[in-house]
C-alpha cells in the first residue's frame, strides 16, 4: 500500500512508558523525569498500567502531567502498548521501558531520523546502566540479553530490520494501517519471552511501499540491567526465550525476513567476537567467547525445537 508519509511543519511526539510492577517505581519515576527533561518538549506522556490497579492509582496520583491508563488489553506488553497507541495523539509515537531513563537529546534525535519522509520507525542506542558488577564473562555481542544494543549494530543512522524495544518509535500512521503489536507475543511480567517489535516492524515496511526503519545512534537511553539479569541462569533463560520468539516470528512473517539480520550476526559477528575475545587472552576472554558459543547454541537448538514443534500441530489446531 502506498501511504502520505508527508512531514507536517513541526511532528508531535508522544512517549509511552508500559509498567507492571510497583517493585520498579523508581525507575518509573526516572524514566517520566527524563521525558520531562527533554531539550524538544515531548507532546505528551502516556504511561499504561498493565492490569495493576494499585500502580494506576499512584502513578495518576505522583505524574498530574502523564496520562495513566489501565491497559485495556489483553495482560503483556503487547496489550499495554497497543493501549498506549490507541490513546496517542502524536505524529510520532515512541517507546521507553520503565527501566530506561532517556538522554536529553533523545526527542530532538528521534525526530531529526523523520525527516526522511521514507523512515517509518526508528531505533535509538540502548546503553546498559548495570545494578550490580558486569559479568567479566558476558560479551558485548550478546548484551541484547539484557535489552541492550550490542556489538554488530551500525554505530552511524543506518537501516535496520527492527528496532529494541526498549527505545523505538514509528509514525502513528504505522499503526493505523498495519495495526497493532501482536498479543500473542511479548512479555509478561519477568518473563523472558520478546520479539513482538520484530514481528510489528516486518508487517508494518510490509504495508508501506518503500519505507525504511533506521538506527539512530544519537538517539540514547539507558536501560537498567539489575541483579537478577546479571546471572548465567538468566543469561541461558534468556537465549532459549529468543529462539522460541524467532520460531514464531518465522512462522508468521516467513524465515527469510525473521532471520535476515541474524544471518549476518551468526556468521560474521559472532565469528569474529570469538577471536577477538579469545586473543584478548586471559580468564576474562575465554569465557565470553564460550558465552558466545553457549548462547549461540541454546539460541539456535530452541529455535529449531520450537520450529519442529509448530510443524507437528495439525493445520486449525
Amino acid at each position: 500500500m502506498s501511504v502520505d508519509r508527508s512531514i507536517p511543519a513541526e511532528l508531535t511526539f508522544t512517549a509511552i512508558i508500559c509498567a507492571y510492577t510497583l517493585e520498579r517505581w523508581d525507575d518509573i519515576s526516572a524514566a517520566v523525569a527524563s521525558l520531562r527533561a527533554q531539550t524538544s518538549p515531548v507532546t505528551e506522556i502516556v504511561l499504561v498500567s498493565d492490569h495493576n490497579d494499585e500502580l494506576l492509582a499512584r502513578a495518576t496520583a505522583a505524574f498530574p502531567d502523564v496520562r495513566c491508563l489501565a491497559n485495556a488489553g489483553q495482560q503483556g506488553l503487547s496489550g499495554a502498548r497497543n493501549t498506549g497507541v490507541a490513546a496517542a495523539t502524536g505524529d510520532i509515537v515512541a517507546f521507553l521501558d520503565d527501566d530506561a531513563a532517556a538522554e536529553p537529546g533523545w526527542v530532538v534525535a528521534q525526530l531529526d531520523a523523520y525527516r526522511d519522509e521514507q523512515v517509518l520507525g526508528v531505533g535509538g542506542w540502548v546503553l546498559p546502566a548495570w545494578k550490580a558488577p558486569r559479568p567479566d564473562w558476558f560479551p558485548d555481542e550478546f548484551l541484547w540479553v539484557v535489552g541492550c544494543s550490542y556489538a554488530g549494530l551500525p554505530t552511524t543512522r543506518a537501516e535496520i530490520r527492527n528496532p529494541i524495544g526498549a527505545n523505538m518509535s514509528f509514525r502513528r500512521s504505522a499503526f493505523t494501517v498495519a495495526g497493532g503489536f501482536d498479543p500473542m507475543m511479548g512479555r509478561l511480567g519477568k518473563d523472558a519471552a520478546g520479539c513482538e517489535e520484530t514481528e510489528f516492524a516486518i508487517r508494518a515496511r510490509g504495508a508501506f511501499d518503500g519505507s525504511r526503519i533506521v538506527m539512530a545512534p544519537d538517539a540514547v537511553c539507558r536501560h537498567n540491567v539489575s541483579p537478577d539479569r546479571v546471572t548465567r541462569a538468566y543469561f541461558r533463560r534468556r537465549c532459549q526465550a529468543e529462539g522460541r520468539s524467532k520460531a514464531l516470528v518465522s512462522q508468521l512473517t516467513g524465515s527469510d525476513t525473521a532471520l535476515s539480520s541474524e544471518r549476518t550476526y551468526v556468521s560474521r559477528t559472532l565469528p569474529l567476537g570469538i577471536l577477538r575475545h579469545l586473543r584478548s587472552g586471559g580468564r576474562a576472554g575465554v569465557g565470553q567467547a564460550w558465552a558466545i558459543v553457549e548462547g549461540t547454541a541454546l539460541t539456535a537448538s530452541s529455535y529449531l525445537v520450537a520450529r519442529l514443534r509448530a510443524r507437528r500441530v495439525p493445520t486449525g489446531a
